[in-house]
């Protein structure tokens, strides 16, 4: 197996997200860090931090105020995110995206509680964002608590439009943008990046209980379920792996394509978080999707330099 320089390989041993900071109790409403004397803003920006995510890099060279709103916009999808993922007990899940649900409306009667909120509030109906698009996103976080296995193409879409398409336009109108035909865009990348996590997650996903890989897809190349949760590579999952990851691909092309010439400065933080995807796809690629054991992913170095470099092109 091939592996770039500009790539980390992570064993099972060690589970594929980074170790985040700590986060609500086994209840339904998180306890508030601001009581330590930490501002909202910098709890969003630590939670970024400290989660490796390719989207802190692409922040980076946003001017503070939109910084702000897309690290904190972040930070809440990474807390209901580690509410379906690290919680074993599916009833408290259901309890903790219940809870953000109704700070989400707190939050537009301008009354949030939560770091997170306190830091989106100021940006959030400025830029457009309804409770309606958070319900959304959290719809998708609901989904993986009723669901494991996804029949067909068609029903992973409607999922990845809610945790990926819906993401994708909501950061389109915190970036700014003047041409409609730029969140088309935001939704289609917001596919493409969803996309790339499924194949770059097969492995600890599966070790969770959660298959992303559409059956019947799974069934025309002959992978059993038994051999994604058993961590079997074969020669037919390496075939369908080069198909999903061809899709991806062709979202992202598709994406582009759509992006208004009047927006693309304004939306370089996309275009960032696009690039950086990509190149993923290329490492795993190189890998012959050498994913069921083992986390693949960029080095930080090698994001900030995609980052700074997709940036300047796009000046």
């Amino acid at each position: 197996m091939r592996a770039g320089a500009g790539a980390v390989l992570q064993s099972a041993a060690f589970p594929g997200r980074p170790r985040r900071p700590a986060r609500m109790p086994p209840a339904d409403a998180p306890t508030s860090p601001t009581e330590t004397g930490v501002t909202p803003d910098q709890y969003c920006q630590d939670k970024a931090a400290r989660s490796g995510s390719s989207l802190y890099y692409s922040f980076l060279f946003l001017p503070p105020a939109q910084r702000q709103a897309m690290t904190a916009l972040h930070a809440w999808c990474r807390e209901i995110g580690d509410a379906v993922d690290d919680t074993q007990d599916a009833s408290v899940a259901h309890q903790q995206l219940a809870w953000w649900r109704n700070e989400i409306g707190q939050m537009f009667m301008g009354a949030p509680s939560h770091p997170v909120t306190k830091a989106l509030q100021p940006h959030a109906q400025t830029a457009g964002l309804t409770q309606a698009m958070f319900g959304e996103v959290l719809e998708g976080m609901e989904m993986d608590l009723a669901q494991s296995r996804y029949l067909d193409d068609i029903a992973l879409a409607r999922y990845c439009h809610h945790v990926g398409g819906v993401v994708g336009t909501m950061s389109a109108r915190l970036l700014g943008c003047q041409d409609p035909s730029t969140l088309a865009f935001a939704e289609k990348l917001g596919l493409s990046l969803r996309l790339v996590d499924i194949l770059r997650d097969v492995g600890e996903d599966a070790r969770r209980g959660r298959i992303y890989l559409p059956v019947n897809t799974m069934q025309r190349f002959q992978v059993p379920a038994a051999e994604i949760t058993r961590g079997t590579h074969s020669e037919r999952f390496a075939a369908l792996m080069r198909e999903r990851a061809g899709q991806a691909r062709a979202l992202h092309r598709e994406a582009l394509a759509l992006l208004p010439r009047a927006d693309r400065r304004a939306q370089r933080a996309a275009l960032v978080m696009g690039a950086i995807h990509q190149a993923l796809l290329d490492e795993l690629e190189a890998s012959d999707f050498q994913v069921l054991n083992q986390r693949i992913s960029l080095t930080p170095m090698r994001k900030l330099w995609i980052a700074w470099k997709t940036w300047l092109r796009n000046r």
